[in-house]
């Protein structure tokens, strides 16, 4: 199935009408575990893991084959106010050190089988300062949408998206105060790891981002706070959805891209589960809005897709073990 749009009209049209999980395939995968040489619910949540999988994949014993990685990289106008611990141009040298192999999520997508791919996304024209107007137009907002869209491999089986962009923790966090409310200080946090006065810099400029775009929510709170890394991100997701692959969300800026599509259509994550709770503040809060129990805890806070691709590896250890362990009637095993 593809997704189909040429407006955020359109794009939200699509994301409501996006395919259920296969409730035989569901059913088929839990009366295998059933099966299983093992106690019930001895493995826990990677038995849950295994039966969602399946459910999406459309199969009752489902396999992990073709995990696809993307990068997707964005320069932001709002970064000019000083809100990273870094200038604009590490972004355009990351951009070449994913391409090279160099960086934590390229060694993390080649442990676990993944295809990589990196997108950078106008580097040269960030968006605009949030502050002041909307980061994007509807046009620009459409066309990263559908650059992440039109990342997706349709014959992966699982899928990560990760970001660079520096400013985007501040981006993010402008969204989360969009969309969820209370203070600035809840949704902002130290990023690249800015100092006290830095964090509070950060802070200020989220909430002047929220206050001047009162009210947005859903694709428009995308458009107007958000990036092109952060909107393409949304595209890929959106994407997946419609061709029933799996996703593995990544830290607080992923999971700030995939709140707007919650935001713009109910059960729009339902295909998508949290690879990890990363050291920012903020992205354990926008989980629990959104209703989602991380894989793994590990203190990280790289981004790049980084520990959700680390938890590529949760999902494949689910999966292997729901297909590929023996039932008590092939393994002529008594059950108990």
């Amino acid at each position: 199935m593809s997704l189909e749009f040429n407006s955020l009209e359109e794009f939200a049209a699509a994301l409501a009408a996006a395919p259920a999980p296969d409730a035989s395939a569901r059913k088929e995968a839990e009366a295998r575990n059933g099966q299983l040489t093992k106690p019930p619910g001895a493995l826990g949540r990677l038995e849950d893991l295994a039966i969602w999988y399946g459910a999406w994949r459309g199969t009752g014993r489902p396999e992990i084959a073709k995990p696809q990685v993307i990068v997707f990289a964005g320069n932001h106008g709002v970064a000019a106010r000083g809100v990273s611990a870094f200038p604009p141009e590490v972004t355009v040298q990351m951009v070449a050190n994913f391409e090279q192999g160099g960086a934590a999520v390229n060694q993390l997508s080649k442990v676990f089988g993944a295809r990589m791919d990196v997108h950078a996304i106008d580097l040269d024209r960030p968006t605009a300062d949030f502050t002041q107007a909307p980061a994007m137009s509807e046009a620009e907002t459409v066309a990263a949408l559908r650059r992440g869209s039109e990342a997706v491999d349709a014959q992966s089986d699982l899928l990560v998206t990760g970001e660079m962009g520096i400013g985007n923790t501040t981006s993010a966090a402008a969204i989360a105060l969009a969309l969820y409310g209370g203070a600035a200080g809840d949704w902002t946090g130290r990023g690249t790891g800015v100092d006290d006065a830095g964090l509070d810099l950060k802070t200020r400029v989220a909430a002047e981002g929220a206050a001047r775009h009162a009210g947005v929510r859903g694709l428009e709170a995308l458009r107007c706070l958000g990036g092109r890394e952060i909107a393409a991100m949304a595209g890929a997701i959106a994407r997946a959805r419609a061709l029933r692959i799996p996703v593995i969300l990544d830290g607080f800026i992923c999971t700030a891209a995939a709140a707007c599509l919650a935001d713009a259509a109910q059960g729009a994550l339902d295909h998508c589960v949290a690879g990890h709770v990363s050291a920012e503040a903020a992205h354990g809060k926008l989980l629990q809005k959104l209703g989602k129990e991380p894989l793994l805890s590990l203190g990280m806070r790289l981004g790049e897709g980084s520990g959700a691709a680390l938890a590529i590896g949760v999902m494949q250890g689910a999966v292997a073990c729901h297909s590929g362990m023996a039932t008590f009637a092939e393994a002529g095993v008594s059950e108990g």
